[in-house]
C-alpha cells in the first residue's frame, strides 16, 4: 500500500516539519517526526533510531488520550482498549487484502511474543473485511495471537487523530502509553526492526 506523505497541521496546532534527506526532524508543540533513521528528543538528548518512515513520536506533554475502542474480535468475543490500561498497547490497523499487512505480520507476532513480559500487549483492528472468513484465515496463517476488533467499514478509524492515523493508510500501528495516550503513530508495513526502538522508549517511561 502507498505510505502518505505526512502532513504538517495548520498553524496554532502541533506540528513537525521533517528536514528532508537529513533524516532528522524539527519538532514544534511536541511532535517529532522521524524520518528514516536518527529523531531528536524534544528535550535536548539525542538518540540514534532506526524508525519506519512516517513515523511520528509525540512527547509525554502533548499526547492525546486514545478514543474509547471497544467491540468483538474476530471470534466474537469482547475486547476494549480500555481494559488494557497500565500497560504499553500496540494497536496495529490490518486488512486480508492488503499485500504490506501480510508482509509485517509475522514481525508483528514475534515481537509481540517477545515483549509481553516487559508489559507490552497487541491489539489489532481488521479494516474493510466484511466477511471475517478472510480475517480469521489470515490469523490462522501468521499464528497470530493477539485479538482484532472488527472494523469493517473503518468506523472506529475515524475516532482517532487524523495526524497520527490516517484511515486511508494501511497497514498502520500506533503506540499507546501506560496511561491510554497516542505516544507513536507510524502509517505504512513496518519490521521488528523499526518497531521495537520506538516500543522500547515508551515502555522505558515512567507511569
Amino acid at each position: 500500500m502507498r505510505r502518505p506523505a505526512l502532513r504538517v497541521p495548520r498553524r496554532g496546532r502541533p506540528c513537525a516539519a521533517v528536514l528532508a534527506g537529513a533524516g532528522l526532524a524539527v519538532a514544534a508543540g511536541g511532535f517529532l517526526a522521524v524520518a528514516g533513521t536518527d529523531a531528536g528528543v524534544p528535550d535536548g538528548r539525542v538518540n540514534t533510531v532506526r524508525a519506519a518512515a512516517g513515523a511520528t513520536v509525540v512527547e509525554p506533554g502533548a499526547r492525546q488520550e486514545a478514543p474509547a475502542l471497544a467491540g468483538d474480535d474476530l471470534d466474537g468475543k469482547p475486547v476494549a482498549l480500555a481494559g488494557f490500561r497500565g500497560q504499553v498497547v500496540v494497536l496495529n490497523v490490518w486488512g486480508s487484502w492488503c499485500g504490506p499487512c501480510r508482509a509485517e505480520a509475522d514481525d508483528l507476532e514475534r515481537l509481540s511474543r517477545q515483549t509481553r513480559d516487559e508489559g507490552v500487549r497487541f491489539i489489532g483492528i481488521n479494516t474493510r473485511d466484511r466477511d471475517r472468513t478472510a480475517a480469521r484465515a489470515f490469523v490462522r496463517a501468521h499464528g497470530l495471537g493477539f485479538p482484532s476488533l472488527h472494523d469493517p467499514t473503518g468506523e472506529l478509524l475515524l475516532r482517532f487523530p487524523p495526524a497520527l492515523l490516517n484511515p486511508q493508510a494501511i497497514p498502520s500501528t500506533l503506540v499507546i502509553d501506560r496511561r491510554g495516550r497516542i505516544a507513536v503513530g507510524i502509517g505504512g508495513a513496518v519490521t521488528e526492526e523499526q518497531l521495537r526502538p520506538l516500543l522500547s522508549r515508551v515502555v522505558a517511561e515512567e507511569s
